[in-house]
């Protein structure tokens, strides 16, 4: 198993490639970020861009919230730039009390906010189907998060959408997706992680209807072209670094649980939702890295630890089941255990993993997975 020479990334990242020297595009993007991108030209093009959306009589933008420290951040640098937008939440699946309390810090910056809550009846069904299909549990949140803030940006005849960082710039991805500046269709279909299935394929699915779907279903061509409706991604034009951002959200109300959360050494990332901690678990089932690896591999691009202790971090948290969010998620679904626990096993990597004469996966006494010695973390 091949890992990024300079972070810990491996080559099972989908649509991860790595140059002659072995290093991984992400850790040469953040290079390009670094060394080739004239920042203040790149804000000054923003501002000029942002002129001719400040015609609404209400709001100049709208953005999609969630509480965490991203969100945040964009919302304090929208204000500070000016801009009056209008936030939207789409509902998480599976909601924590510290997540509420950071989205209502989003509201008292100053802001208008949509909490959109979900058909529960409908967005359940999604899930069941989502992780059985997919492999991925938070399938259905991030299909709703993508198609809502456009249907609202409609609705409200607002043109212009602000989106956080270009994720496949941060964590790595194919260089087409690197150069948008945009989240349009397009965008969401080849990289939005939809793996492959669209909203179109759960119809049917438990009776659902192509009405029960309609949230989850992005706003036709038309509709788009009406209005003039226009995704930026605010990482694009302005650099993006964790902890600055984490920072800036601190100052301004944003706060961080006094632990770790159970994917990873930080204490910081997913805390408004338990199920985003079981996705994080399932991507490291299936790819071997997981929430750890990320930050790590972020954290080294960065400057702000050595590769050695990033392969130190990732070996040790990567990889142990959340058992609370997995008992939260179990109490949601009402799958039991054995159900999940078959569903998990059909998306483990046996590349990856050891397997027992039984062909049982070997496990270590903290319930994690045991890799095999040429997939270790080195």
């Amino acid at each position: 198993m091949k890992f990024c020479t300079k972070c810990v990334m491996p080559e099972t990242k989908p649509g991860l490639e790595f140059d002659e020297n072995g290093v991984c595009d992400a850790c040469n993007s953040q290079v390009s970020k670094d060394q080739n991108i004239d920042w203040q030209e790149r804000k000054k093009k923003f501002l000029e861009l942002i002129k001719k959306y400040k015609v609404h009589p209400d709001y100049d933008c709208i953005i999609g919230v969630s509480g965490g420290k991203d969100s945040t951040y964009q919302v304090v640098k929208i204000l500070e730039l000016g801009l009056n937008p209008l936030c939207v939440c789409f509902e998480p699946t599976i909601p924590t009390e510290i997540g509420r309390k950071n989205l209502d810090n989003i509201n008292n910056l100053g802001v208008d906010l949509i909490h959109i809550k979900r058909n529960p009846i409908v967005y359940k069904k999604l899930a069941k189907e989502a992780i059985k299909r997919t492999g991925d549990n938070e399938w259905q949140n991030h299909l709703g998060i993508f198609t809502t803030v456009p249907k609202m940006a409609i609705n409200f005849k607002i043109p212009l959408i602000i989106w956080a960082e270009n994720s496949q710039m941060e964590y790595g991805g194919p260089a087409s997706s690197k150069t948008k500046s945009i989240l349009d269709r397009k965008w969401l279909e080849e990289f939005g992680g939809l793996l492959g299935s669209s909203v179109s394929d759960m119809l049917g699915v438990d009776g659902l209807t192509k009405r029960d779907l309609s949230l989850y279903t992005y706003p036709d061509d038309e509709e788009i072209k009406e209005v003039g409706v226009t995704g930026l991604f605010l990482g694009y034009y302005f650099k993006w670094d964790l902890r600055k951002i984490l920072e800036v959200s601190k100052q301004n109300g944003f706060v961080a649980q006094d632990r770790a959360v159970e994917t990873t050494y930080e204490n910081f990332e997913n805390l408004d939702c338990y199920s985003n901690h079981v996705h994080d678990y399932l991507k490291y089932l299936k790819y071997g890295f997981g929430r750890a690896s990320d930050n790590a591999s972020l954290d080294v691009r960065l400057g702000y630890i050595s590769r050695e202790e990033a392969v130190r971090l990732v070996n040790r948290y990567d990889g142990i089941p959340p058992k609370k969010a997995i008992k939260e998620y179990l109490k949601y679904t009402g799958f039991s255990q054995g159900e999940f626990e078959k569903i998990v096993n059909s998306y483990i990597n046996k590349n990856i993993f050891e397997k027992d004469k039984n062909n049982s996966f070997l496990r270590d006494i903290d319930g994690s997975l045991i890799r095999k010695k040429e997939c270790l973390v080195r």
